[in-house]
């Protein structure tokens, strides 16, 4: 089945504005996420899905001047951007990444995608209950699937969010690849504030170019290494990000991210 990897990204933000665009060593902040799916086995195409607004054009260009696909539509209603890049890619897949994911795993997303693939399961995520670090979240959908949402969905927040609609209808088997928990689930690396962006600075600071290819495992150790750089954005730690999540009809044993010895 042909995996298109979409994934959105804005240069709006309640934040950190213009977050994707600013650099994480060599490359920008979208780059280095775009960069990691494309390294994900499975993964036929990565599109970048961004709003068709002026605000967005420099991210536009640099996004194309990498030469990764580009789709722009709709800027608050992310769930037709996706129907319409899905459509373009023409593919029979969709994988769900967040922009905001500079360290987005790609082995972490093949084994959601291969869930999705063996179970039978409609949807598929790592979110179900989340217990990754923040940051490593992806899902698995058939375009149909997706298409389906596109047309019935009304809830704004259900055209908000992209997924929320597949994961409220009971019909729809979902399955789950379930993260370690506990103190490493309330690791933070993805990019929403300040102090976000200033942690993954800081990893870049410490491995150079080395930290665009550090695995999940590897980025945890060196977290447990160095609680410094767990400080750095501890504030905005979401304590009730896993208890506040859903389960999913299938669930697996929880992965383990501590490295071979």
């Amino acid at each position: 089945m042909s995996l298109a990897v979409i994934v959105q990204a804005r240069m709006g933000s309640r934040h950190v504005e213009g977050k994707c665009l600013e650099a994480l060593g060599e490359r920008s902040a979208i780059l280095r996420c775009l960069d990691r799916c494309a390294r994900i086995p499975s993964a036929d195409l990565v599109v970048a899905a961004i709003p068709d607004i002026e605000s967005d054009d420099e991210l536009a260009e640099e996004i194309l001047d990498s030469g990764y696909m580009l789709v722009r539509g709709r800027e608050n209603d992310v769930l037709s951007r996706y129907a319409k890049a899905a459509r373009e890619a023409d593919c029979e897949t969709v994988m769900r990444v967040n922009g905001d994911s500079p360290f987005i795993d790609p082995d972490i997303c093949q084994r959601v995608f291969d869930l999705y693939s063996r179970s039978g399961a409609d949807y598929a995520a790592n979110t179900m209950p989340a217990a990754f670090p923040d940051g490593l979240d992806c899902e698995v959908f058939s375009a149909d699937l997706l298409a389906r949402a596109d047309r019935e969905a009304e809830w704004a927040r259900d055209r908000e969010q992209v997924t929320p609609w597949m994961r409220s209808h009971p019909e729809l088997k979902t399955a789950n690849l379930t993260g370690p928990g506990g103190a490493i689930a309330r690791m933070r690396w993805t990019v929403d504030y300040a102090e976000d962006f200033d942690f993954c600075a800081a990893v870049y600071a410490e491995l150079g170019e080395r930290a665009a290819d550090v695995s999940a495992a590897e980025l945890v150790a060196l977290c447990l290494r160095r609680p410094d750089l767990v400080a750095i954005n501890a504030m905005h730690a979401d304590a009730e990000r896993a208890a506040g999540s859903e389960t999913a009809a299938i669930v697996t044993a929880p992965m383990s991210l501590k490295l071979a010895v």
